[in-house]
């Protein structure tokens, strides 16, 4: 094999490598990011691999092998939203490889996909919220006649109700959550420093019963915290921060304790958030910014929940509704 040869076989490993780093330096994508563009990507490539009998040159592909790739997707019977973030994935590496200066377009633009059918974010009630920031405490107070399995030590509690608190105050991504440092929260302005999508900082209130749990929390652990430590952490002496997967499992078992549907995620407490503020009467560019959102759109399907509401009042206490 000539070494021109060797170089056009390595090249697009080369390129999704020199991507996915960019997306982990350059744009501070979360880990969720990073392992579903990776993910979308060696799909493709397989695919390709199995369809076009040869591992993928990503700079010599055009539009109609795309296509071909849609076609192959829909008749997997995939959802609209799995479909579109295959190529919400596929987009952005051709978009990296235009700002190198490595293709002059993208072979995907123009490319029509399937549209996400519309449906309204998912909230808790303000009733639905209060139940579920107790539920942590649940272990503390209710003693088994037989407890099953180890016990719950008081620090975790402790700790998943200043989770529970701060997300809900703040209207936080589990991963900004799970980013925060020590130095982030200024408990005399009620203030904290958030490093959103994008390495994008901004800074929200946190409420007094949020900076409340967190002190709980922070009393409850065997060592203190100095300024650059996570602000919640793993099991462990390591001091490593929580990670998203262990808020998720501890979230469902909170909603099954609080009489709640347990497939909600975490992202529905940000969703509450914001709902909750437009109900009250928050304007809709404060909550903008407030979420950490790049355009006023991605917030405004808040207001159809709140539209929603208004309309449900009106048709219940109007004579002539």
């Amino acid at each position: 094999m000539d070494p021109q040869s060797k170089t056009a076989k390595q090249r697009p490993d080369s390129l999704v490598g020199a991507f996915l780093t960019h997306l982990a330096t350059d744009r501070g994508a979360s880990e969720y990011t990073q392992r579903n563009y990776t993910q979308a990507l060696n799909e493709f490539a397989a695919w390709h691999q199995t369809e076009r009998k040869g591992a993928p040159d990503w700079l010599a592909l055009e539009r109609d092998d795309f296509r071909a790739y849609l076609r192959y997707l829909g008749r997997k019977n995939l959802g609209r939203a799995a479909i579109q973030l295959r190529f919400s994935a596929l987009r952005t590496f051709y978009r990296f490889l235009v700002r190198r200066g490595d293709l002059t377009a993208s072979p995907i633009r123009g490319l029509s996909l399937p549209k996400l059918a519309k449906r309204l974010p998912k909230f808790l009630t303000v009733d639905q919220l209060v139940a579920l920031l107790a539920a942590p405490l649940q272990p503390l107070t209710v003693k088994e006649d037989k407890p099953k399995g180890r016990p719950i030590e008081a620090a975790t509690c402790y700790r998943d109700v200043a989770i529970l608190e701060t997300i809900y105050s703040c209207g936080l991504r589990i991963s900004e959550l799970c980013a925060l440092k020590v130095a982030d929260i200024n408990a005399a302005e009620q203030l904290v420093r958030v490093l959103g999508k994008g390495r994008k900082e901004r800074q929200v209130p946190i409420g007094e019963p949020a900076l409340q749990a967190i002190e709980q929390y922070w009393s409850c652990l065997k060592t203190s915290s100095g300024a650059n430590d996570p602000v919640f952490q793993g099991a462990g002496t390591d001091g490593r921060a929580l990670q998203p997967r262990i808020i998720q499992r501890r979230l469902k078992q909170h909603l099954i304790n609080a009489g709640l549907d347990p497939n909600l995620t975490p992202h529905k407490l940000r969703h509450s958030y914001a709902t909750h503020l437009l109900n009250a009467g928050a304007d809709l560019r404060s909550v903008q910014e407030l979420l950490g959102h790049a355009h006023l759109a991605t917030t405004q399907v808040y207001t159809h929940v709140t539209t929603d509401r208004l309309k449900k009042v009106y048709d219940e206490a109007h004579p002539r509704a």
